[in-house]
């Protein structure tokens, strides 16, 4: 299995954990990135563990806009280290921040234009941070600044007629553990062909039902695996080898 979306930077004892989750089954992970230092320090953790982290970089839209001296060192970075890098992510843009930060939507879409652009330039795919509302407006952006760029929407929260577009697109999804739990993400579950459906932790933020109260890891993928299987009346290690080779074509 492979957790499609993850802040790896952020757990402690990251070595140690990495080893059981390899006992456990997880081939990689995909570790995204929140700012230009947390960049920095996933490709760190790319050159230490090469073979389990597909390492993305970018700028968390909640987490407001870079000084332009950091997002024109964070292109040179991408420059100098793109062998190192599976995507440009996390990206996106805000909508649970969005009233308590400085800027203004239209600042984030001019901002996501520019990431959106960059990860044309070096022909790596986005991973995006885009819920509700704002899940049209990227979509719209991906068709209209760079719409042969491969794209993976994370934790989605859309209406069904942007989660049709999306994936008439051909971008991928994920499910996280929410889809054990949570209609909606039931209903998100149904709606995703086959062979663009990922799934992700994005660990080490917390989850409720099964898992409240339990710190988030990529061992929470075989739940969702066994949900889907269950669901989808199909063998679980089918699931399994089809959403590590939807993984590895987006990431890999």
């Amino acid at each position: 299995m492979i957790d499609a979306h993850i802040h790896l930077e952020q757990y402690e004892n990251i070595e140690s954990s990495i080893e059981k989750w390899k006992e456990a089954g997880i081939q990689k992970v995909v570790a995204v990135s929140n700012n230009l230092a947390s960049s920095y320090k996933t490709l760190e953790l790319k050159e230490k563990f090469s073979d389990f982290i597909l390492a993305g970089v970018g700028f968390h839209p909640e987490k407001g806009l870079p000084k332009e001296a950091d997002f024109q060192e964070w292109q040179r970075l991408v420059c100098q280290e793109r062998d190192k890098i599976a995507c440009i992510g996390e990206i996106g843009l805000p909508h649970y921040e969005l009233e308590q930060l400085p800027t203004s939507l239209e600042q984030h879409i001019d901002f996501l234009k520019r990431c959106l652009h960059t990860a044309k330039d070096y022909m790596l795919p986005a991973a995006l941070h885009a819920v509700h509302d704002k899940a049209e407006i990227v979509y719209q952006l991906l068709q209209q600044e760079t719409p042969n760029l491969s794209a993976h929407f994370h934790w989605l929260k859309a209406q069904p007629e942007v989660v049709r577009q999306i994936t008439a697109s051909g971008y991928y999804i994920s499910l996280t553990p929410e889809v054990c739990y949570r209609h909606r993400d039931q209903i998100l579950a149904s709606m995703i062909p086959n062979e663009q459906l990922l799934i992700e932790t994005d660990g080490p933020w917390p989850f409720d039902g099964p898992f409240k109260e339990k710190q988030t890891t990529p061992l929470f993928l075989s739940n969702i695996v066994s949900f889907l299987a269950k669901e989808k009346n199909r063998n679980k290690h089918i699931i399994e080898k089809t959403i590590v080779h939807n993984t590895l074509q987006i990431y890999g």
